[in-house]
């Protein structure tokens, strides 16, 4: 007995016209091929984003605070787009702590994390006020000598390392040994050791994981969260200003991976913010989420440059791939390669379909945009969309390999 196949998630973000044409904020695919010059291209969508936004904002507890985590895409026009909507950045360089101290975001509300951060980087954060996430006890050390040379308090949170991990996350953060975070055991005696110092501590960050789908394994991981941090401000004998419990929210991208319903998430929090009320009332708990704010309001447009048939199997050979969309290609983390929700832009509404394989320009088998898909049938010229492209895309992707022209972002 055949079993039937599972499908993607349905991706209604962006309106198909009449006649089958895919818009981005009134914008068909072609028409925004013709304003940034060229394809490939990725457009972003401002009322994706925001839609996405406000959605989540409404379902959380008011008290949970919202931060973009720019790793996720440091595309600028996105950073300052989205300071006028989250409360804060998270930021794992110096790099990405200009772009987040060139917005509408106070450095008072900026966090940076990351291991291996050097005394430049250490310096420009304490020199900017921002919230160091320290990772080990030596990088402590560091900052407490820098700090003192420069005459000025740094901002201090701890990111601990759990004893717990993720469940069914698509990156584990946490739980045994870990480069990430200072091992949960010995943070108390450095909180007191911050307390005592000349600098400030600001809290303590606890990143378990990302990607995640599974509304179960995120409220346990909320649960065990809480219970941490007030377990280890206990032993501390200290307050908090910030404590960031992470984000994980994951988005749907392969098929039989289906949306993540916050319910559930939203009332576990509003019940953790009930019960450990008097141990963090006046803390600011924060969220640190990065592809679920962009990563479906982004859209990654490829043109069909030929069409050959190999031994009774047809491809369409496109002029982007991955060295402008390593995630999508299969070769970011992937274990077993899975297609992204791909469509023909140009052709959303025809229902008789033809299997097709879609793959790059670059000369490696690596080079796959979607591999034996059921679309349209597929002409020179056609437009590729790659849905669910907000999000590790062109930053995290080998752009200069083999010389061939760097894709275009816009912001719409």
């Amino acid at each position: 007995m055949n079993k039937t196949p599972p499908t993607h998630a349905k991706m209604n973000q962006f309106r198909v016209t009449d006649d089958g044409q895919l818009q981005v904020s009134g914008f068909t695919a072609k028409h925004i091929a013709n304003i940034v010059g060229q394809t490939p291209y990725y457009v972003y969508s401002k009322d994706v984003i925001t839609d996405t936004f406000t959605k989540l904002r409404q379902q959380l507890p008011a008290k949970i605070e919202l931060h973009y985590a720019i790793k996720a895409n440091p595309y600028f026009p996105i950073i300052n787009y989205l300071g006028n909507l989250v409360d804060g950045f998270d930021v794992a360089s110096a790099g990405e702590m200009r772009l987040a101290l060139q917005s509408h975001i106070s450095s008072a509300n900026i966090s940076f994390a990351g291991p291996g951060k050097t005394n430049a980087e250490l310096i420009s954060a304490i020199s900017a006020g921002v919230t160091i996430n320290v990772e080990s006890e030596s990088e402590l050390t560091r900052i407490e000598k820098l700090s003192s040379d420069l005459a000025i308090a740094a901002n201090i949170a701890l990111r601990v390392n759990p004893d717990f991990e993720l469940k069914s996350s698509g990156m584990q953060m946490t739980g045994g040994s870990k480069p990430f975070g200072i091992d949960s055991e010995q943070v108390s005696d450095l909180i007191i050791r911050i307390n005592n110092s000349a600098n400030n501590f600001i809290g303590l960050h606890i990143f378990s994981g990302s990607q995640n789908l599974n509304q179960d394994a995120l409220i346990a991981a909320h649960n065990q969260t809480f219970a941490l941090a007030s377990e280890l401000l206990t032993a501390a004998n200290s307050a908090a200003i910030s404590i960031n419990i992470g984000g994980g929210l994951g988005i749907p991208y392969f098929p039989g991976e289906r949306h993540l319903d916050i319910t559930a998430i939203a009332e576990n929090l509003d019940r953790l913010l009930i019960q450990y009320n008097e141990r963090f009332s006046p803390t600011k708990i924060v969220m640190e989420l990065g592809r679920y704010l962009v990563g479906p309001a982004g859209l990654y447009i490829c043109k069909v440059i030929d069409i050959k048939t190999s031994r009774g199997q047809t491809y369409a050979v496109t002029d982007g791939g991955l060295h402008h969309h390593l995630s999508n290609s299969g070769n970011f983390g992937q274990v077993i390669r899975k297609n992204y929700p791909v469509a023909i832009a140009n052709k959303m509404s025809e229902t008789t379909l033809e299997p097709v394989t879609i793959v790059g320009p670059l000369c490696t088998p690596l080079d796959i945009v979607a591999n034996k898909v059921q679309l349209a049938k597929i002409a020179v010229d056609d437009l590729i969309c790659i849905y669910q492209s907000g999000a590790y895309g062109a930053c995290s992707s080998p752009g200069q390999f083999l010389g061939h022209p760097s894709v275009v972002e816009i912001l719409i």
